[in-house]
């Protein structure tokens, strides 16, 4: 058993690790598109600055705790036995639910080089809302593994989509709140 403690102790460090980078590359993404708007020289130094910033993010953090992440998170399923996993069905939604998580992680891949090469990949709120994508994505994860087999599936998704609905709100209000203060300056 303490085989599988210490696998859950790592998986958690390397998760919220994997998380907060996934958070903030995105965050980083809007800076960044942002700052191509600019006129030189600031547009090529913060361009720079921040291409390199991005990248080191996702090389020396992003990848290592993602990696991390799952290969704890594998050796507690071998912990625990073949048959344990076969019978806990929330932690094949689970894997589905992190198979998503790991498709962001490429997609910030691909936006992060194209923005190194100065193109403007789409606009600050459509990066925004591309923001909260893996925000929904730990939500539903953490229901799973908390809950586990007793989660009620169609709660969670209204929840879901409430939450969802309410950040979408969220960033079209900010987004309108930008305006309003540009118009002012």
């Amino acid at each position: 058993m303490s085989f599988i403690l210490y696998a859950k102790t790592l998986h958690f460090i390397a998760l919220i690790s994997w998380m907060a980078a996934i958070f903030y590359l995105p965050r980083l993404f809007i800076y960044h598109r942002e700052a191509l708007e600019q006129d030189e020289p600031t547009k090529s130094i913060l361009s720079t600055y921040l291409a390199d910033y991005q990248r080191r993010l996702y090389k020396i953090i992003m990848n290592p705790a993602m990696m991390v992440t799952f290969v704890a998170g594998f050796a507690m399923i071998f912990g625990y036995g073949w048959e344990w996993f076969a019978a806990n069905h929330w932690l094949h939604a689970k894997l589905v639910l992190l198979a998503g998580l790991v498709y962001f992680h490429l997609q910030c891949k691909q936006i992060m080089q194209r923005l190194a090469t100065g193109e403007k990949v789409g606009t600050s709120t459509r990066l925004r809302l591309f923001n909260e994508i893996p925000t929904l994505l730990m939500i539903a994860i953490v229901l799973l593994a908390v809950f586990k087999n007793g989660l009620n599936a169609v709660l969670a998704m209204l929840g879901l989509i409430t939450v969802g609905g309410l950040l979408f709100l969220g960033v079209r209000f900010y987004k309108k709140l930008r305006a309003k203060e540009s118009k002012i300056l």
